[in-house]
C-alpha cells in the first residue's frame, strides 16, 4: 500500500446557535472545509457559512432515534481523513460539553488520525446570556454543576449536593424527563419553592424563558408545551432571569422579593 498522510478531524463548537457567536477559527474552518459532518442542532444560519462546494452530512441524534450510531460517526471521520479531505464535525454548543466529542477524539488517536477541537460557547453559557441569567451570583450562587437529565437514566446518577442554597444546576436534554427530575430533586432535600428557569432555543430568534418553583417543573413543561433544545436551570440565580414567570405563585414571591416590577407586552419583567 502507497503511504498516505491523514488530514486533520477539525471537532468544532458551533455554539448554542447564533452564528454571531462562533470563533474566528471556527469561521474560518467551516468555510474551508470540503466536508462537514454535523449535528442535528446547527442552526441553517451556520451551516450557511460553509462552501458551495463542500459535502454537508448530517448525522442528527434525536432522542431514541440517531441517523447515524457514534460508532458510525467516529467510523466516517477516519475514513474522510484518511481520503485525504478537509474534514469539519461540527457540534452544537461545545465539542467536549455533552457532545461526544471525547469518544471521536479517542477514535481519531487510535486510528492514527490527527485531530484538533475547537471550543464553542456552550449551550448553558450561550443561552443563560441571553436570558441575562447570571449563572453564578455573589448572593445566590458561588457554584455551577452541569448535568444531562437522560444520560444513562435519571437513577444511575447521583446529584446529591448540586442543587440547593448557594449553588446552581444546570441541566441539559432534560425536558422529557423534567416532571422526574423535580420528584428527585426534592426527594433528596431540595426545597420545592426553590426558583427554576427553562431556557427554550437559546439564543436563536425564537428563544423563550419561562420561570417557575422546582415543584411547578414538570406541570409548566407541558403546560407551556417546551420543547427541546432547552435548558433547566435550578437555583436562586434563576430570580434574576428576564423570564416570563409562569406560575401565579412564583410572581407573588418574587415581587416579595424583589419589588414591585412591571412586565411587558410578553410578560417579561421590565426593571
Amino acid at each position: 500500500m502507497a503511504d498516505h498522510v491523514s488530514s486533520t478531524v477539525h471537532l468544532v463548537g458551533a455554539g448554542p446557535g447564533d452564528p454571531d457567536l462562533l470563533t474566528v477559527k471556527a469561521v474560518r474552518l467551516i468555510g474551508a472545509a470540503d466536508v462537514i459532518v454535523h449535528d442535528g442542532l446547527v442552526s441553517d444560519a451556520i451551516l450557511a457559512l460553509a462552501s458551495p462546494h463542500a459535502e454537508l452530512i448530517s448525522v442528527a441524534k434525536q432522542r431514541s432515534r440517531h441517523s447515524m450510531p457514534q460508532e458510525g460517526i467516529n467510523a466516517l471521520l477516519v475514513d474522510l481523513a484518511r481520503e485525504g479531505r478537509s474534514v469539519v464535525r461540527l457540534k452544537g454548543g461545545d465539542p467536549f460539553i455533552f457532545g461526544r466529542g471525547g469518544e471521536e477524539v479517542d477514535a481519531c488517536r487510535a486510528a492514527g488520525v490527527p485531530v484538533d477541537v475547537v471550543p464553542g460557547i456552550s449551550a448553558a453559557i450561550g443561552s443563560a446570556a441571553a436570558a441575562q441569567l447570571p449563572l453564578t451570583h455573589r448572593a445566590a450562587s458561588s457554584a455551577v454543576s452541569f448535568v444531562a437529565g437522560q444520560c444513562k437514566g435519571l437513577t444511575d446518577q447521583d446529584w446529591s449536593g448540586l442543587a440547593g442554597k448557594g449553588r446552581t444546576l444546570v441541566i441539559y436534554m432534560g425536558v422529557a424527563t423534567a416532571a422526574d427530575i423535580a420528584d428527585k430533586l426534592i426527594a433528596d432535600g431540595v426545597s420545592p419553592a426553590l426558583p427554576v428557569a427553562v431556557l427554550e432555543n437559546g439564543t436563536r430568534a425564537d428563544m423563550r424563558t419561562l420561570r417557575t418553583l422546582l415543584a411547578d417543573l414538570g406541570d409548566m413543561v407541558v403546560r407551556e408545551k417546551v420543547v427541546s433544545p432547552a435548558l433547566i436551570v435550578v437555583g436562586e440565580v434563576a430570580a434574576h432571569a428576564l423570564a416570563q414567570d409562569s406560575l401565579i405563585a412564583y410572581r407573588d414571591m418574587a415581587l416579595n422579593i424583589e419589588g414591585p416590577a412591571t412586565t411587558g407586552p410578553d410578560g417579561k419583567r421590565v426593571e
